[in-house]
């Protein structure tokens, strides 16, 4: 970004905007290939992946680099070393750039083979906690809570 441009936040937004929509047009490219149609819940999968992977990706290049994929790590409670770092690049990086892209992060999650990264993934969106009902709770029922008619008599 030029330093004499004041506008960072809404460059920022801008670059984030055509991020989601670049992301958006290959999660459609995943939805709709064939190759994952036995995947379970796939378009919500590609929702939360998307999500995910945008989440990491701090400079909205478009790729998780070995900076990113480190600060990714240590936000997970997972801090890695430089060369653990690299080898978990190399084990989803298909293209050799040093990166992960989109499309790789995608293969990696949807796909059958197991990479630390992705276990390390699939842990953490499993052990993050559900969102609690919030307000008063609803009135319920003796029926709601398992209790036939005919025995409520007997409760008073």
């Amino acid at each position: 970004m030029d330093s004499s441009d004041y506008q960072g936040g809404k460059a920022h937004g801008i670059r984030l905007q055509q991020q989601e929509k670049d992301l958006d047009e290959i999660n459609s490219q995943f939805s709709t290939c064939g190759t994952y149609d036995d995947v379970e819940e796939l378009d919500e999968k590609l929702v939360q992946y998307k999500q995910q992977f945008m989440r990491f990706d701090l400079d909205r290049s478009g790729d998780i680099d070995l900076f990113e994929l480190k600060m990714m790590m240590e936000k997970l409670d997972q801090p890695k070393t430089h060369l653990e770092i690299k080898k978990m690049i190399a084990q989803v990086d298909t293209t050799n750039s040093g990166t992960i892209t989109y499309s790789e992060f995608l293969v990696m999650m949807l796909g059958g083979k197991n990479s630390v990264l992705r276990m390390i993934l699939l842990f953490e969106e499993k052990s993050r906690p559900k969102p609690k009902p919030t307000g008063i709770a609803k009135k319920k029922s003796l029926a709601d809570l398992g209790i036939r008619p005919d025995m409520a008599q007997h409760l008073g």
